[in-house]
């Protein structure tokens, strides 16, 4: 039997350290004892420590499987570290050829060994379990534990397979590890691996040091280059969702002074190995990467991970981010959402087996609801994996900027009441539909459009229900069932509520939906100065009313409005103004230039950074391909077919060029498709006092006149060219 007395002078010897943190001692003293453990540790909380220093304790070879090579590889160096003996630990794995297969076996049958790391994919090899059979096993450890789970962040299917194996080579006890685990991923774990009896550890997911925000995806790379310039010499890791982002971001982020590296996949084993060791040295400051990066990265002081792109998983979100300030020091978590990118997410999707597509797709939902709730970010988290915090964290985007309230007794009960009378057979979004009367299709399947309850809460959206039911599972009125995941069901709390009903104050969501409309890239999400935008809109109807055009082919409102952000006060500046470009800054810039500079002196004003994100030169050279095609007077439906895109996909390129200052010609297409009235009838129409906006026009034109989409926007992007630039 071993005491706390034995641990404690095992750790001094082989670790150097005096004593435990969190849970280790308790799991350790548990493994020692014989008995199975399930041990949920946040990233930094010292899982390795809870099966490393037992091996060193009990007699035979402590087997533990790990999904990464790179992992393994540092972690048998730490151990190496600590001993004079380089055979106490090593790892058998694809990277290794026969000779030192042979190396490892001979170590591991003359006892020397402590610990062996495994990948799930060599375990299912039948000489290696042969080998092993040979051996003295004293525990089983299973790293990276959600690995076995579906739902799990990170699925692996050879997981699945390790119990079978197990009882192959021989029984011993089993150490399951996870840094990140719902109570279904749990309850998945536990059951795959037949351990449903074992002790189970827990630790706090709580990071105080952490600061969580959500940003709209707007301009995200002018938002990302102003951060990483304001935290300059930290360090930093990007997450993106594709190699091609990683890639472009990376490009982007050292044209702009930044030192940056990508790190992928698709990278040769010896640059994504050089690039992590010049993140790890300090030779470079960021590394932009996909979720390959991070796992086994023990950098203590990373100070800010930004995920470019939202995650697949509230897991994979959690964990990535466990990544930044585990030394206790500062740690920003920066994440930006986009409707487009969950839709994109979802796609991705399809074609996977449906039991795989409503796992993401239940997921998928848990990250969006996590960007759009404006409740605490920390106590949402925290909730998703199991764990109750009953104050807010005062540290998160949504602490420190609170959206307003409006009470919700009434709707509360309304909730639980819907819940109830489907028998807690349903999940938030069927509840949400019953309540808004929305008959969909499973709606009509189960016969709810009958229900009392049916429409009785109209007056309200399906967005604002599914909103109240996240809030009631943050205040514990209701709770997911954990078997089939999902399901809601009511708590005791919930069924007191309504018995006596009290007043609950429901905090207003954040809406992302019409962000990628609304707001056009370039548009930063800084505030405006309305006293700016009236003097500039004033201008610009003086300098429109000259050049006898109408006001938005000076500048359209987009452009005013970023210039009552950025203050540009030279022309090269302007040019870098959303939707202004060199040709237009040199028409029209000049005015405005001399009033915003004016008015920055007469009212003080700390302009933001004098810092212009360059971008990088597309290599696919696109624009000028496209320009010299028209110059070239090439059909646009050629154009477009040559780059896989459809016509109106073209037009909404090429406006995009004109609006920038570049001029373009298609009068040739433009001919062959209307007739000279037809054009000035749209000029006119373009000019009058009845035009609002373009979308209000294109429909009008359409309808009442009878042209096509192609054949507006074609004109449009003439009389732009002509009058603009």
């Amino acid at each position: 039997m071993y005491t706390e007395k034995d641990l404690l002078a095992c750790l001094k010897e082989n670790f150097g350290f005096d004593t435990f943190k969190g849970n280790q001692k308790d799991v350790i003293l548990n493994l020692l004892s014989g008995k199975d453990s399930f041990v949920l540790m946040p990233t930094g909380g010292g899982k390795s420590l809870c099966y490393q220093l037992p091996s060193l304790m009990l007699e035979g070879t402590a087997i533990v499987i790990s999904p990464l090579i790179a992992l393994m590889k540092n972690q048998v160096d730490a151990m190496r570290g600590f001993s004079a003996d380089n055979r106490i630990a090593h790892f058998l794995n694809s990277s290794l050829n026969r000779t030192e297969v042979n190396q490892v076996k001979a170590d591991v049958r003359s006892g020397a060994t402590k610990l062996l790391y495994v990948a799930p994919e060599s375990l299912t090899k039948d000489d290696y379990v042969e080998f092993l059979k040979s051996v003295k096993v004293s525990f089983y450890a299973i790293d990276e534990a959600h690995c076995i789970s579906e739902w799990g962040h990170d699925f692996r299917p050879e997981y699945r397979r390790i119990k079978p194996i197990v009882e192959a080579i021989g029984a011993a006890p089993i150490i399951a590890l996870t840094a990140t685990a719902t109570p279904k991923v749990q309850h998945d774990i536990q059951k795959n691996l037949g351990m449903l009896e074992a002790t189970v550890f827990k630790s706090s997911f709580r990071r105080p040091n952490l600061y969580y925000e959500v940003r709209p995806k707007v301009n995200a790379d002018k938002q990302i280059v102003r951060f990483i310039k304001d935290n300059a010499g930290k360090s930093g890791v990007i997450y993106c969702l594709s190699r091609k982002n990683v890639e472009d971001l990376s490009d982007m982020l050292v044209a702009n002074g930044i030192k940056a590296l990508p790190y992928h996949a698709g990278l040769e084993a010896q640059t994504r190995s050089r690039n992590q060791d010049a993140f790890l040295m300090e030779d470079a400051d960021v590394i932009v990467a996909t979720i390959a990066f991070g796992m086994g990265i023990d950098k203590p002081d990373v100070r800010f991970v930004i995920h470019y792109n939202i995650p697949k998983s509230l897991e994979g979100y959690y964990q990535e981010t466990g990544r930044a300030g585990r030394d206790g020091g500062e740690g920003k978590c920066i994440a930006f959402y986009s409707v487009k990118d969950i839709q994109k997410l979802e796609k991705f999707m399809q074609g996977k087996p449906v039991a795989e597509q409503e796992i993401g797709k239940q997921l998928l939902l848990e990250t969006s609801s996590y960007a759009e709730t404006s409740m605490c970010r920390v106590r949402t988290l925290l909730n998703y994996f199991g764990e109750q915090m009953n104050e807010d964290c005062g540290n998160c985007d949504n602490c420190l900027n609170p959206k307003p309230q409006s009470e919700a007794k009434e709707e509360v009960g309304m909730v639980i009441e819907t819940i109830l009378a489907v028998k807690e057979r349903f999940k938030a979004g069927h509840i949400a539909e019953i309540l808004a009367g929305k008959e969909s299709s499973d709606i009509k399947t189960y016969h709810h459009e009958k229900l009392e309850q049916f429409g009785s809460g109209s007056d309200h959206d399906i967005k604002y229900w599914n909103a109240l039911i996240r809030q009631l599972l943050l205040a514990r009125l209701l709770d997911k069932e954990i078997e089939n995941y999902g399901l809601l069901k009511v708590t005791q709390a919930g069924k007191d509520f309504l018995k006596n009903p009290h007043s609950f104050m429901m905090t207003e969501d954040h809406d992302y939906e019409d962000t990628d409309a609304d707001l056009q890239e370039g548009q930063g999400s800084a505030s405006l100065d309305p006293v700016l935008i009236a003097m500039l809109l004033d201008l610009r109807k003086k300098v429109a009313k000259r050049h006898n055009i109408p006001p938005f082919v000076v500048f359209q409102e987009t452009s005013i409005d970023d210039m009552a952000v950025q203050y540009p006060i030279t022309i090269a500046e302007m040019a870098n103004i959303v939707g202004v470009g060199q040709g237009k800054a040199q028409k029209f810039g000049k005015e405005f230039v001399e009033l915003i500079a004016q008015y920055v002196a007469e009212n003080d004003i700390e302009r933001p950074q004098d810092m212009v994100v360059k971008s990088v030169v597309n290599k696919s050279g696109n624009k000028v391909q496209v320009i010299q095609s028209i110059d070239r007077q090439v059909a646009l439906e050629d154009i477009a077919e040559s780059r896989g895109i459809s016509l109106v996909e073209l037009l909404d390129e090429l406006e995009k060029i004109v609006l920038s200052g570049t001029k373009v010609n298609i009068n040739y297409q433009v001919q062959e498709s209307l007739e000279e009235e037809e054009v000035a009838e749209m000029y006119d129409f373009f000019r009058s006092e009845e035009f609002g906006n373009f979308a209000d026009a294109l429909k009008e034109l359409m309808q009442e006149y009878d042209y096509t989409e192609e054949q507006v926007r074609m004109v449009w992007i003439k009389f732009l060219s002509e009058m603009g630039n």
